[in-house]
């Protein structure tokens, strides 16, 4: 069984995503830690120059990029090239540029062959921006997952402090914005709620009613 959760930056879909995996014992793949382990090396390793990517560079560079997925204690940490990067992946810095990133099209295409490879041979829940429009049309069950750009935002920057980063709502709120209009107008694989997607809005609910709305949901399809 396929589970697609999309949806936009910040609306809780990774935790939604984590929580039904554990829940019906099925495999998590976090597509957007996925293009943000790319935007970290691109980042070490200059392959942004003015703010602007270095196509020629990146596409060099995709041969050397090798993402996992590995258990740490209770979470599913992300790793690139042997090195766990969940913290760092996280920061402003590469949520400013991960967009670009996503947008190259022959970095969704190599992402994408990766995410289909890994749920190949198990059920999965996979969430990101494009999983149930492009990389599985076919899920048994899609998701949309938004809430408003004030409550992403105040949600994020708690998440921030939290972890002790320096960032201020403003300009989370300012990135949130930017981030929602890249995604949902590049030219490949725009951010959009496929037909049979169910609209989850949880701007005014708690994490327990989210999830337990969503088990609802999965619980329908396996009957």
């Amino acid at each position: 069984m396929k589970i697609a959760i999309d949806g936009h930056s910040s609306c809780g879909k990774s935790t939604l995503a984590k929580a039904l995996a554990k829940k019906f014992n099925f495999i998590y793949i976090d597509t957007g830690a996925m293009y943000r382990a790319v935007t970290l090396y691109a980042l070490k390793n200059e392959i942004f120059s003015n703010g602007l990517i270095n196509e020629a560079l990146l596409k060099d560079a995709l041969k050397d990029i090798k993402i996992e997925f590995r258990r740490v204690g209770e979470n599913l940490h992300a790793w690139l090239n042997g090195e766990d990067v969940e913290s760092e992946i996280r920061k402003i810095e590469v949520s400013r540029y991960v967009s670009q990133i996503s947008a190259v099209g022959f970095v969704r295409n190599e992402m994408v062959a990766q995410q289909r490879r890994m749920a190949s041979n198990s059920s999965v829940v996979m969430d990101g921006r494009d999983i149930g429009t492009v990389v599985f049309p076919d899920a048994e069950l899609k998701i949309f997952v938004t809430a408003s750009p004030e409550i992403r935002a105040e949600r994020r920057f708690n998440e921030l402090k939290t972890k002790g980063d320096n960032v201020s709502y403003e300009e989370i709120f300012q990135n949130l914005k930017a981030r929602d209009l890249q995604d949902s107008s590049r030219a490949v694989a725009p951010l959009r709620q496929a037909d049979d997607a169910i609209l989850l809005d949880n701007s005014n609910m708690t994490i327990n009613e989210q999830f337990e709305y969503a088990v609802k949901l999965v619980e329908s399809k396996i009957s």
